[in-house]
């Protein structure tokens, strides 16, 4: 299948289970100039990317796509959609101007530790090694999403830090979706450059770039597709909600950005967290269907 021919398709790299014939649980493809892992299990159906440790697609079985991926990928850089993982800061480098946003995780192969299959899904232990620090992705996935991300800091000095899950949720469209669970909770807006405090559920309307002193549990629910999704973001210090609204993102078509909105969990996003040697960290998403 051309890519030209994906568009009635909900997500991209759905085009990877459309074949009739058996396919093996994990089988490694080439796509768009990247490695990438095809998951395929009774429960769920996934595609990682070896860059990054990037999970690209996830889809319970009977369900819709649950996440977000841009149907066209840069020769080089990185991928946008599904859950990036930004390691090991988030935004820019605190002093090193010239070093790519959100970090080198995102840009760098990963290892593929260990990959199982179990009659509720698979498990999957990504890792990636540099200089002092090891970062290591574990992954649980059936009919529910369980990312789990860890660091440890071996250098002999504290050092700055940063980590974030930049996950991209699809929805059938940015004004029929609403977060829930974010009332009372006080943030920055990116945009205005100023605090906020949200009221009620937050529709988002146009361009939002928000950043929620907020963690745990939140609720994604789109009234189109008559679904709810629990997102737990119980490990991170904040939460972050994003759209472009009409602004042009470079690589994705106008129509594509209606049909995501992004919530992440981070840590260090504005004030780095400091690591002691030894430390480790750790952010999370376990995400559901609720109902």
């Amino acid at each position: 299948m051309a890519i030209s021919e994906t568009g009635s398709l909900e997500h991209p790299l759905q085009r990877f289970f459309t074949q009739a014939r058996p396919q093996p649980t994990f089988q490694w493809e080439r796509y768009q100039q990247r490695d990438v892992l095809v998951v395929n299990h009774p429960q769920c159906h996934a595609v990682f990317s070896r860059q990054g440790a990037q999970l690209l697609h996830f889809q319970p079985s009977g369900q819709k796509p649950w996440l977000w991926c841009a149907a066209q990928w840069p020769q080089v850089g990185a991928i946008r959609g599904g859950v990036p993982v930004c390691w090991p800061w988030v935004g820019r480098h605190p002093g090193e101007s010239g070093w790519p946003s959100n970090g080198w995780g995102r840009l760098l192969d990963w290892k593929l530790i260990d990959s199982q299959e179990h009659r509720d899904g698979v498990s999957l232990h990504w890792r990636l090694t540099l200089w002092d620090w090891q970062a290591d992705l574990f992954a649980e996935l059936g009919q529910g999403m369980d990312l789990r991300l860890e660091t440890q800091h071996q250098d002999s000095e504290p050092c700055q830090f940063g980590h974030a899950l930049h996950a991209y949720w699809r929805i059938s469209d940015i004004a029929d979706v609403a977060l829930q669970g974010l009332d009372g909770a006080l943030g920055y807006d990116e945009l205005s450059r100023s605090p906020c405090e949200q009221k009620g559920e937050l529709k988002v309307l146009g361009s939002c770039q928000r950043v929620f002193e907020h963690s745990g549990a939140l609720q994604l629910q789109d009234d189109s597709w008559q679904r709810r999704l629990n997102i737990d973001a119980s490990d991170s210090a904040s939460t972050a909600v994003w759209h472009p609204g009409g602004r042009p993102l470079l690589g994705v078509a106008g129509s594509e950005a209606a049909g995501f909105v992004r919530v992440e969990a981070v840590s260090g996003i504005d004030d780095c967290l400091s690591l002691a040697p030894g430390q480790q960290a750790r952010v999370s998403l376990q995400v559901s269907l609720v109902g």
